[in-house]
């Protein structure tokens, strides 16, 4: 019997790295997990909307919740961003009946929907190490990845109860796919740090020097590809790379990829990808 959730994509799978939404189906094919769109849900708000209002981000997510909870299905999704976004205002939703009744006042009041919070939210990282099993994930590589690859989270899992049964400060969930799947996996410090994606039109001399330093430690350390669980964070650690080198001097060329395309190349789906991440690793770096 498959597993089965409620799929969030997260944000930016919808637009800027459709290649994620393109990966992931076939990845959770091949590892018996069933996905069920929930269709028309909102962005989680991405660190960005509860800036300008808290209120209208748990509202909107809330809603997302009651979408699922209608399914009776818990929420999965690919990007960390979303996992520790709804992981947090679900958590707050729960340990606050006043404001649940609230929010569930507006949620009534705009869309007909209500949240009892009957429903829990899971990154596919932690899906696949908790529930899926190493063992599975193995049986499935066609396509080995032989590389040295340094698995980066970001800090939106990282917290208390959004990172499944792995280590908050310490984690190893990635490292064990990426040996999973033929790789090398690299230690260091950086893949839990944040590269400051919400103040990336704000602060962005700041973003530059987070990403530079994370970046230029992977390769310090010899990884030949990062592998991002966090699709938010690859698009300023992948497009933004050339500009944090030339604002801090630091060597950052580097491919970075994201989790579901992974492993969907080493399942043996999209090999013509595989091989221009081949070429791309052979050309990249010093």
């Amino acid at each position: 019997m498959p597993l089965k959730y409620a799929y969030h994509p997260g944000n930016v799978s919808h637009s800027s790295a459709t290649e994620v939404a393109e990966t992931m189906e076939p990845v959770a094919r091949s590892l018996g997990i069933e996905l069920v769109p929930l269709d028309g849900a909102t962005s989680c708000g991405a660190g960005i909307i509860k800036q300008a209002s808290r209120r209208l981000q748990l509202t909107l997510n809330a809603r997302t919740f009651s979408m699922a909870e209608e399914m009776g299905l818990d929420i999965i999704t690919p990007c960390a961003a979303t996992a520790g976004n709804l992981k947090e205002d679900l958590a707050t939703l729960k340990e606050d009946p006043n404001l649940l009744g609230e929010i569930n006042e507006t949620l009534e009041r705009t869309c007909g929907r209500r949240f009892s919070g009957d429903t829990h939210v899971h990154h596919l990282l932690h899906v696949i190490v908790e529930e899926v099993g190493i063992e599975r994930l193995e049986s499935e590589v066609r396509n080995p990845i032989d590389f040295d690859v340094a698995g980066f989270y970001g800090p939106n899992i990282q917290q208390a109860g959004a990172c499944g049964d792995d280590d908050v400060h310490d984690p190893e969930y990635l490292e064990l796919i990426i040996d999973a799947l033929g790789g090398r996996s690299v230690q260091w410090e950086g893949r839990t740090q944040s590269v400051g994606v919400p103040g990336l039109f704000s602060e962005e001399p700041t973003v530059l020097r987070q990403a530079a330093a994370v970046l230029h430690e992977a390769k310090s350390e010899g990884a030949d590809l990062i592998v991002s669980a966090c699709n938010l964070s690859h698009t300023v650690l992948d497009i933004y790379q050339g500009k944090a080198s030339r604002s801090t001097g630091l060597a950052t060329n580097i491919p970075v990829i994201h989790l579901t395309e992974m492993l969907s190349f080493s399942m043996g789906h999209h090999n013509t990808r595989l091989a221009q991440l081949r070429t791309r690793i052979a050309v990249i770096g010093d």
